[in-house]
């Protein structure tokens, strides 16, 4: 082959693109990326996942600087915020990973295109660069992963200043008095918490009556509630209709849904967390005829391909979770399958994960989902309030409840909210990818004392055999 025919070439380096590509590449075959930005990573490390978790780690540092080191007998004399140094950290954090990745591919010989890539037909891939010089390449396979964008309301323009997306919000040069959030999502959530812990007033305006979407909500009542109790206010069911710029911030017009009130607010800065929608844009999917979905997703089937044989796509832009684990998922069956005829991905052990504080985690369905499909279920919950060992971390307030199919036992889901949840939900996922019962889980061993018991007390309470420690 010439330095310019691959047998698999992926557009997008973002989780879904870069995993994908190391699979490949690991299996033998000659794989090429092609990235529009300056940086690998997509929004995932560059504005989304990875700067997101940095800043909400280091305002909770702050946070417990201010108000939880005192009961552990730590007394801070004066707590200052440095919002410059907490920033460069973040870039820092970004940078090493978005490096990463460049070694990765330069480890595996995987070849990288600075561009805009562009399907000009079956087999070939045009990429612009940013002199606005041009070179087709030519390859078996092409994999589309190029992600997802903010969906933005056409009376709320980002200026990414006053206004902003995902992208603006990590990237605030001061910590704003006021702050309003559209959307009660994860992304409005976690970073709507991170400045609300710097200093800011938040207010959540949600067009739902409730938070987190399909999330399990008896988790969402305990997060809620943490978070009101910290300051953050909630407009629930509530539309926003209309904004308007002003020089000391955004006024915006919202309307109940119940009975049509209307009113109005000022806030210095507004994040619209609204949702996100694929991005395509300039893909070269019409002019080829890939198939797309009302919702302008790509339509692929079992094995991710398009209607366009050797093309296929992953990630935001398919149907399916919005996450960066499950696009890495399809990107590794995409590449097994061009080289083996084999991949799969489990879309039942999921998970999803709110990083807020309390953290959020949930996989499987819940309990109002078996009802809608006529499952009949038994349910085990325990609480953090009875661990000894969050006791001793001092945040007792949350539980883990498991949901198992009350004839055969075996795990359907499990959702928490309370401290590390992030890191607790995998044990269950395991336990359900080798089609694991709460029983299982109950007689495997858990060291004590451990945030973990809670999970195995869980298990215990299907069968009402729950202990008090």
């Amino acid at each position: 082959m010439s330095d310019t025919q691959f047998d698999l070439i992926v557009i997008g380096s973002g989780p879904g693109g870069y995993v994908g590509a190391i699979r490949a590449a690991q299996l033998g075959l000659k794989t090429a990326v092609i990235e529009k930005d300056k940086t690998y990573g997509g929004t995932c490390l560059n504005v989304g996942c990875i700067p997101s978790k940095a800043l909400l780690e280091s305002s909770e540092h702050f946070q417990a600087a201010h108000h939880d080191l005192a009961l552990h007998g730590v007394k801070v004399a004066k707590v200052e915020l440095d919002l410059p140094t907490m920033m460069a950290r973040k870039d820092k954090v970004v940078k090493t990973n978005t490096e990463g990745i460049a070694f990765l591919f330069k480890k595996n010989k995987i070849t990288p295109f600075n561009g805009l890539g562009k399907i000009v037909g079956q087999g070939k891939v045009e990429v612009k660069g940013a002199d606005g010089l041009t070179q087709v390449l030519t390859t078996k396979n092409i994999m589309i992963a190029t992600g997802s964008v903010p969906v933005e309301l056409p009376f709320l323009k980002y200026d990414e200043q006053k206004i902003v997306s995902n992208t603006g919000a990590l990237a605030l040069n001061k910590v704003p008095n006021t702050m309003i959030v559209v959307g009660g999502g994860v992304i409005g959530l976690e970073l709507g918490s991170v400045w609300q812990r710097l200093g800011a007033k938040v207010t959540v305006i949600e067009y739902a009556d409730r938070l987190g979407g399909a999330m399990d909500q008896e988790c969402m009542t305990v997060l809620k509630k943490n978070l009101t109790k910290e300051g953050m206010a909630f407009l629930m069911s509530t539309k926003v209709t209309g904004s308007k710029v002003v020089a000391d911030g955004v006024e915006i017009t919202y309307e109940a849904l119940a009975d049509g009130k209307a009113g109005s607010m000022k806030a210095d800065v507004v994040l619209v967390s609204t949702g996100r929608k694929p991005f395509t844009g300039g893909l070269g999917c019409e002019e080829v005829g890939i198939q797309k979905d009302p919702q302008g997703r790509i339509v692929v089937d079992k094995h991710y391909q398009t209607n366009i044989p050797g093309i296929f796509a992953i990630g935001d832009v398919i149907a399916g979770p919005m996450l960066a684990h499950k696009a890495e998922e399809e990107g590794v069956a995409v590449a097994e399958m061009i080289s083996t005829g084999h991949g799969h991905v489990n879309y039942d052990t999921v998970p999803g994960v709110i990083y807020t504080h309390p953290e959020i985690a949930s996989v499987g369905i819940t309990e109002e989902q078996a009802k809608e499909k006529g499952i009949e279920i038994n349910v085990g919950k325990f609480p953090f309030m009875a661990n000894g060992r969050a006791r001793a971390k001092g945040f007792t307030e949350g539980f883990v409840k498991l949901i198992a199919d009350k004839k055969t036992d075996r795990l359907l889901g499990a959702h928490m909210v309370g401290p590390s949840v992030s890191e607790l939900i995998h044990e269950v996922i395991v336990c359900m990818e080798f089609g694991g019962s709460s029983e299982d889980l109950a007689r495997s061993f858990h060291a004590h004392p451990t945030l973990s018991e809670v999970v195995r007390e869980a298990a215990l309470a299907v069968e009402k055999r729950q202990r008090q420690m």
